[in-house]
């Protein structure tokens, strides 16, 4: 099974869901196609407003990057290879609107051509012939297209397919396995079937309960029925011209592709909310194999002394994951409301949560039911989340910049105490081993050492920065720290002062780090979208992890140093191994 992530292409084995990568892409991969034999793969991306976007050719078997074909501007739309691999045919995006024949072989452009005419609208999905290498189809917005190659003469020779009355956006086009004809499903929820010879349409259903929010992808079957997933999450099986719906299933968000395994006995489903489902033909039952974040995941955290479990958070949901597996236990949605950190209790009894509508929320790890809820902790929505080892007390940092201190009992939560010094965002808060001291970090540019007991502040680091993260060296004299200024910096908890900076990325802020139990190593990720691993005496970095394709936003090392998981906020969660130093 192969999938995007980013700026990856993931091949997993659907058996052992062992996992390898196909790097090269330097942004996100908009498509991803194979040839019918299996041995070639095809991948495009989208690039910058008037850069140019490539389309790598990959040898499946060896893994290998074989090509860079580069013609497109701004987005490869759509990919599709000839049946007998001779050529690759490339639909560029809105900015570009040409349509490229390549030759896999030569690895080479034959022709190219825009690819709708200028009174009709962009062309979005592109198909091959099932029998001649020298046809294929182009559809879009109120836009359909028969084209013919001429390889003596390069040229491409497109035919217009007429629709009669109906006006329609094209969202997903299929080929009849004799080319007689080709079936297109629309945006606006029916299927029209056109024949390729007279490039008319020759039929068109269902007429009167269309789809809803439109058929997003379309399967012909070999029995003549047709699976059709839609833009609502319903994938149904369709019988006849009419496409009456024999069974159907639901799954979560939008459908955004359909394949087929083998003879069509099992096939895969991928929808917008990032979950790829399985479906035994027979049976027709959804089954859920993978899933992951669909919006920037902002913590991540594991519990105290285990490395086989952790949990994120993201938009309106907590997920647990488990890492020998790689699948997720548990979902904890809260809906129209933003988690921005987690921290799970040193006795595992709870997962603590903090919210941007103000509120502190509490859930059991095993069944993820609510606990307890702190309404109204912060005015402006609550930063970041701290509990003590005792588990008796959480600490908050809220967006107005204030900390406060809250008392758990069994059945009550109690404000203890507020302490008002950060003039903006707190981000950042870490309690020492012993629970007598915190320290904050904050976006004004200031981090302090609170004593807890007594409530008052007893040290500040100032920079010229905004704080983003900062560690705690184990032995507890010493505090990293890092921001938008991209300088770590080394941190004396007796008087202030500070020790080293050392330069921590050569582009864009740094937003999370984690510090190894021994305090010999350390991790940083942000903006350059790097992990590196720090020599914390040395201050040098030892490893870089290249991976994510958007901004990392927190890392954190495994409690047995087996990995290193870090979240980005492209919604993915990587993990990595911790390299063996010695």
């Amino acid at each position: 099974m192969l999938y995007p992530l980013g700026c990856t292409v993931v091949i997993q084995d659907l058996d052992s869901k062992k996992q390898v990568f196909l790097h090269g892409h330097t942004n996100n991969v908009s498509c991803v196609v194979v040839s019918r034999d299996g041995v070639y793969v095809a991948s495009g991306e989208v690039a910058f407003m008037g850069f140019k976007a490539d389309i790598i050719l990959w040898h499946f078997q060896r893994k290998e990057l074989l090509a860079r074909l580069s013609l497109h501007k701004g987005r490869v739309e759509g990919l599709a290879f000839s049946p007998n691999n001779l050529y690759l045919i490339s639909l560029g995006g809105q900015d570009d609107g040409s349509v490229v024949v390549w030759h896999v072989d030569q690895r080479e452009a034959i022709c190219g051509s825009p690819a709708s005419a200028q009174n009709s609208g962009n062309a979005t999905v592109v198909v091959c012939s099932s029998c001649r290498d020298e046809m294929f189809v182009t559809a879009g917005n109120n836009t359909v297209r028969v084209w013919e190659l001429d390889l003596p003469n390069r040229k491409i020779h497109p035919a217009e397919c007429r629709t009669g009355h109906l006006r329609r956006v094209v969202t997903c086009v299929e080929m009849a396995d004799d080319d007689s004809y080709f079936y297109i499903g629309t945006s606006s929820g029916d299927v029209l079937k056109m024949n390729t010879n007279s490039k008319l349409m020759t039929d068109f259903g269902p007429q009167k309960k269309m789809f809803s929010l439109g058929v997003t992808t379309l399967v012909l079957l070999k029995t003549g029925n047709s699976i059709v997933g839609t833009g609502e999450g319903i994938v149904a099986l369709c019988k006849g011209s009419d496409y009456q719906v024999m069974k159907k299933i639901q799954v979560q968000g939008g459908v955004t592709s359909l394949t087929c395994r083998g003879q069509g006995h099992q096939f895969f489903i991928g929808t917008n909310k990032c979950q790829i489902y399985r479906v035994n033909y027979t049976e027709f039952k959804e089954e859920l194999i993978a899933a992951c974040h669909n919006e920037a995941v902002h913590d991540i955290v594991f519990p105290f002394g285990i490395s086989d479990l952790f949990a994120t958070c993201s938009g309106n949901d907590i997920r647990v994951w488990h890492t020998p597996e790689n699948r997720e236990l548990l979902r904890i949605v809260i809906p129209n409301v933003t988690c921005h950190a987690i921290e799970i209790m040193r006795d595992g009894k709870s997962i603590i949560s903090a919210w941007n509508d103000g509120t502190i929320r509490a859930f059991t790890p095993e069944t993820g039911q609510p606990m307890y809820v702190v309404n109204h902790a912060h005015s402006l929505g609550v930063m970041a989340i701290a509990a003590t080892n005792d588990c008796k007390r959480i600490i908050s940092g809220g967006r107005e910049g204030q900390v406060r201190v809250w008392e758990i009992r069994e059945m009550t939560q109690k404000l203890t105490e507020v302490l008002k010094e950060h003039v903006s965002a707190v981000s950042c808060i870490k309690v020492k081993k012993d629970d007598r001291e915190c320290v904050t970090a904050s976006l004004d540019g200031t981090c302090i050492i609170w004593d807890i007991v007594r409530f008052v502040r007893k040290q500040m680091f100032l920079a010229n920065t905004l704080f983003k993260c900062l560690c705690y060296h184990p032995e507890e004299y010493q505090v990293i720290t890092s921001g938008t200024d991209r300088k770590i910096g080394y941190w004396e908890v007796f008087d202030g002062s500070v020790i080293r900076e050392v330069e921590g990325s050569a582009s864009g802020s740094i937003n999370g780090m984690d510090i190894t139990s021994d305090g010999a190593f350390f991790v940083t990720g942000g903006d350059d979208h790097l992990v590196k691993l720090w020599d914390y005496k040395g201050g040098a970095v030892t490893h870089v992890g290249v991976g994510h394709s958007g901004n990392i936003t927190r890392l954190k090392i495994c409690p047995g140093k087996k990995n290193i998981v870090s979240v980005s906020a492209d919604g993915a969660i990587l993990l990595w191994k911790y390299p063996d130093l010695h």
